[in-house]
Parts: structure tokens; C-alpha cells; sequence
């Protein structure tokens, strides 16, 4: 069978992949905090039919020997941590890293997962939480009475608020946020609800105070929003079309080919 069907076949698989990716990358053009996805691939095996340096004559060598590809396939799917735009959003719960780093969340089964998604919310306790009700770590509670527009959050994570009850005028300080930082982030594993965890790839975390040892900074009452570039997706798009409508072409030339060996006569 002619090799190309196949080989024109795997090229049509790995575009798709393409394209699959890059229509997650503009489906969450609005998430915050989300961080783009690149398809990586590589070449499959080859078939050697002549080996280079093969010896011609009792003196000279083949200088170039005979590979035969066989297609693409896909190599990883490597997520890009490139900072996005920061949005002013005027919510006092909203918060931003600025700069390297993760908020640590805590999940219903105890276990720990991190985000760069600062929209935060307070529960029924006044506890800071994600939109999904993950609490923050470490725990940022707000005391009975405070003044919600009162909300003060400095750039390296110490949260104070203002309570009548004690002072009118001198906030008090409630918690101090943590940044957590790895070694390998592209190795963290994405579980969804803008979440990632620890994996073998990405290392233990790093934890330190925001603004310092290399850590970002925190931005109160902003937003950071997704890094994709609608404009540098689309034209990927348009190149991953273009590549799969040429592997398709590869696969009809091959079947015309061997519809062409098919017809003949002796």
C-alpha cells in the first residue's frame, strides 16, 4: 500500500490535535488567569532503506543514505505562563498576581491545588474562597461587623479591614497571603475550574511572601486576564486549516495514484 495514505492520515490526526487545542485556547479568551496551550510535535520513525556511509567502491562511501518518514504525531501539549493583562475590576475581593506565583487552594477532599484566578469571594463564615467555594490558603477570615468596602490588601499579601466595633480608623489585619512558586510550572497537571496540582514533572512548591524572593506582587481590586492573543490564534488556526486541507490533498493524489494502477491493462 502506498505509504503516504498513512502518512497523510497521521498529518490529518496531529492538525486536529492543532486545532483542537487552539479552539480551548479562544473558548477561554476570557477566563481569568488562564494560561494559553501550544501543541508540540514530533516526526515518527523512519525506514531506512540505504544507510549513509555505505561503502560505492573500494574508496568512496554513499554520502547520502535513503529515510523514508512516516508521519507526526503529538509530542506534549506545553502550557505557556507568560503574564497576562491586568484589568481593573473595582471589586474588593478581586486580586491579581503581578509576576511569578500561585494562590494555594484547599478542595473539598482536603487536598491541595493552585490558581492564578484572584476572583475570590467571601462564604457564609466570611472566609475567603474561590468561586467554587475552595477555601484560600492560608486562611483569610474576616472578623463579624467589618466593612466590606473597607478591604485593604497590600502588595505583599497583608489583609487588613476596618471594624467599627473595635476601631473606626485603624484597620484591622486579618491574615497575610502566600505565593507559591515551582520548579517546572509547565509540568503542573490542569484538573479543571482554573486549578492545576502537583505533579512528578513540576516539582514541590516554593512558598514565600508576595514581593519578595522572586515572588509577584499582589494587585488589589484587579483581575489578571487570559494571555491568548485572539489575533495569534487565529492565524494559527488558519495555518492548522491550511496543513490538514494539504495532508488531505496527499491522501486524494495517493488514491488517484492507485486508482491509476488500477485501470491499467495489458
Amino acid at each position: 500500500m502506498v505509504r503516504s495514505l498513512w502518512t497523510g492520515a497521521a498529518g490529518m490526526i496531529g492538525q486536529q490535535a492543532n486545532i483542537d487545542t487552539i479552539s480551548n485556547n479562544l473558548a477561554n479568551v476570557n477566563t481569568s488567569g488562564f494560561k494559553k496551550m501550544r501543541a508540540d510535535f514530533e516526526d515518527l520513525l523512519y525506514q531506512t532503506v540505504k544507510v549513509a556511509g555505505t561503502p560505492a567502491t573500494e574508496e568512496t562511501v554513499v554520502p547520502v543514505g535513503i529515510q523514508m518518514g512516516h508521519g507526526v504525531k503529538l509530542a506534549a501539549t506545553q502550557r505557556m505562563f507568560n503574564q497576562g493583562a491586568l484589568q481593573n475590576t473595582d471589586n474588593v475581593y478581586d486580586m491579581a498576581i503581578n509576576g511569578e506565583g500561585f494562590f494555594r487552594i484547599q478542595m473539598y477532599d482536603g487536598s491541595w491545588a493552585y490558581t492564578r484566578d484572584g476572583a475570590f469571594k467571601i462564604d457564609e463564615d466570611g472566609r475567603l474562597v474561590t468561586s467554587n467555594g475552595y477555601w484560600v490558603l492560608p486562611d483569610i477570615i474576616m472578623p463579624e461587623g467589618f466593612l466590606p468596602e473597607k478591604i485593604n490588601v497590600t502588595k505583599d499579601g497583608r489583609v487588613s479591614v476596618i471594624v467599627p466595633q473595635i476601631d473606626e480608623n485603624e484597620p484591622v489585619q486579618v491574615g497575610q497571603l502566600e505565593l507559591y512558586r515551582f520548579p517546572n510550572p509547565v509540568g503542573l497537571t490542569a484538573v479543571g475550574e482554573n486549578l492545576f496540582k502537583v505533579s512528578n514533572a513540576s516539582g514541590q512548591p516554593i512558598a514565600g511572601r508576595p514581593g519578595y524572593e522572586g515572588m509577584g506582587r499582589i494587585e488589589h481590586r484587579f483581575l489578571e486576564m487570559s494571555n491568548v492573543s485572539v489575533v495569534r490564534e487565529m492565524v494559527d488556526l488558519i495555518v492548522a486549516q491550511r496543513a490538514y486541507e494539504f495532508n488531505s490533498r496527499t491522501i486524494q493524489t495517493s488514491d488517484s495514484m492507485l486508482g491509476t494502477a488500477t485501470t491499467l491493462k495489458r
